[in-house]
Parts: C-alpha cells; sequence; structure tokens
C-alpha cells in the first residue's frame, strides 16, 4: 500500500515538474503586447526603430540622441513584464541630462514578434548595438544599463564589449535559478531551467567602471545578491544599497541622480 502511494505521489509529482518546466518561460517573461508612440509615453523626441536581428526578428526600439556628440548614449535592457513604454519616465530623466538613449526593444514584447529567451534577448541586444554602433556611436561612448531581467543582458553584452563608458545593474541577481520560486524542489531548478542569465559566473569578466543600485527592501531580487555581485566584480564597482527602496521604486529614491553622476565622472578628463 505504501508502495503504491509513493508511486502516485512520484508519477504527480513527475507531471507536477514536467509542467513547470514546459511553461517555465511563461512564468519568467510577462511581455506586454501594446504598441505605444513615444509621444504618448511623454517622449516625443524619441523616434521608433525598426532593428533586424541575425536571426531574422525585427524589434521596435526608441532612440534619441545626445544633446552633443560629446554626450554618451544609454542603452537600456528592460525587466520582464511591459514594453519600453513603461521606461519612457526613466528615458525622460536622462535625455534631459544630456545624454543619448536607446530603449531595446525585445521579441515577443510591445508587438514585436517571437518568443523571449535568454539566447533570443541577447541576439536583441547585440542588433540593436550594431544598430547604434553603425549610426556613428562609438563604443566608448555607450553605457550599457540592465534593469532586474535586463541585468542578464547588460552584464552578457559588457562581456563582449570593450571600451564601454560604464555598465549600470539596476536591482542585479546571481542568476535565474537562484530566484526559483520556494515550491520549487531543490535542485530542480538548477538542472531543468532553461534560461539562466548567469551574472554571478560573469561578472567578473567586465572591465569597465560598474554601478550597481539595488533597494535593501527588494522583496523580488534580494539585496544579497546585488552585494554578492559586487564583491565578485573587478575592483572599482560603485554600489548603493538603498535602506528604504524596494524592487520598483528606486527612482523614488534618488537612484537617477545616482545614475547620471555615475556616467558623468566616467567623462571626466
Amino acid at each position: 500500500m505504501l508502495g503504491e502511494v509513493a508511486a502516485v505521489f512520484a508519477g504527480s509529482l513527475a507531471l507536477a515538474m514536467g509542467g513547470l518546466a514546459f511553461f517555465q518561460r511563461d512564468m519568467i517573461y510577462h511581455p506586454g503586447k501594446e504598441r505605444v508612440d513615444p509621444a504618448e509615453a511623454g517622449v516625443p523626441e524619441m523616434v521608433q526603430a525598426r532593428i533586424t536581428t541575425h536571426d531574422g526578428f525585427i524589434n521596435t526600439a526608441w532612440y534619441a540622441p545626445p544633446r552633443d556628440r560629446y554626450q554618451p548614449t544609454l542603452v537600456y535592457f528592460h525587466g520582464n513584464a511591459g514594453t519600453v513604454a513603461n521606461r519612457a519616465h526613466k528615458a525622460r530623466l536622462f535625455m534631459d541630462a544630456g545624454f543619448g538613449v536607446l530603449l531595446v526593444g525585445y521579441r515577443g514584447y510591445g508587438g514585436n514578434a517571437g518568443s523571449p529567451s535568454e539566447e533570443g534577448l541577447y541576439a536583441d541586444a547585440r542588433g540593436a548595438l550594431g544598430w547604434l554602433i553603425s549610426r556613428g556611436v562609438p563604443q566608448g561612448q555607450i553605457v550599457l544599463y540592465g534593469e532586474s531581467l535586463g541585468t542578464g543582458v547588460a552584464v552578457q553584452m559588457a562581456t563582449e564589449l570593450p571600451n564601454l563608458v560604464g555598465v549600470v545593474l539596476e536591482a542585479p541577481y546571481t542568476r535565474l535559478p537562484d530566484l526559483a520560486p520556494a515550491y520549487v524542489l531543490p535542485g530542480f531548478a538548477e538542472l531543468a531551467m532553461l534560461d539562466r542569465f548567469d551574472n554571478r559566473a560573469k561578472i567578473g569578466q567586465i572591465r569597465a567602471p560598474m554601478l550597481i543600485v539595488h533597494g535593501e527592501q527588494d522583496g523580488v531580487v534580494p539585496v544579497s545578491m546585488g552585494r554578492e555581485l559586487k564583491e565578485r566584480a573587478r575592483m572599482g564597482v560603485e554600489a548603493h544599497f538603498i535602506a528604504a527602496a524596494g524592487h520598483n521604486d528606486l527612482y523614488s529614491h534618488g537612484a537617477a541622480q545616482m545614475v547620471v553622476d555615475f556616467v558623468r565622472k566616467q567623462l571626466e578628463p
């Protein structure tokens, strides 16, 4: 009898874990589907750029050039939910500071075709950076900015591009398996997760100046992960762990000015 119960339990568990594996990307990525005009989002200076990736996807990104040729361009990789339009208020702040901004569109988000994945987002990022550089923006004037899930994209791109102005990581995680919910059995996420975004393994390869901004009250990505990445990164990382901030309200606690100050510091002779 006990053997039958154990067999039923094991079978049910296997089905549940199999379903979790099959639908895991639906649990990770929550794309907004609507396509919004930049003017509707409060950034009429930005234009919609159609960027083709090496694997044939066409993504819509939003772009505004810097105020003058001496200012950097911030390439923004957003988090797992919404669209580039939901980051327009951040773009507004950086544009007002004189920086250029490229809000990178992902496959499956904002009316773009396809479905997101780790390798897919890397391809989207490479396409966006190639598009920007082809328009005369040198690598030496680019800042990579990753927000939450997008920190994994920013970290990967920073390992591929030399001579960046800097890298900004907002609420970064160590690896996606480390964020697996408590109901996932120990070891299952490690074995079954398709998308890993292993910032822990890659962070030490980045040579560019780096800023980490993380809220002490973050209930989505524990601040301990930001602290660990700071320790694993090369020397000279600037980090702000904001006592009163959570995951989505860092800009209400001065994060934007921290980013602007960091970027300007890298431009000093």
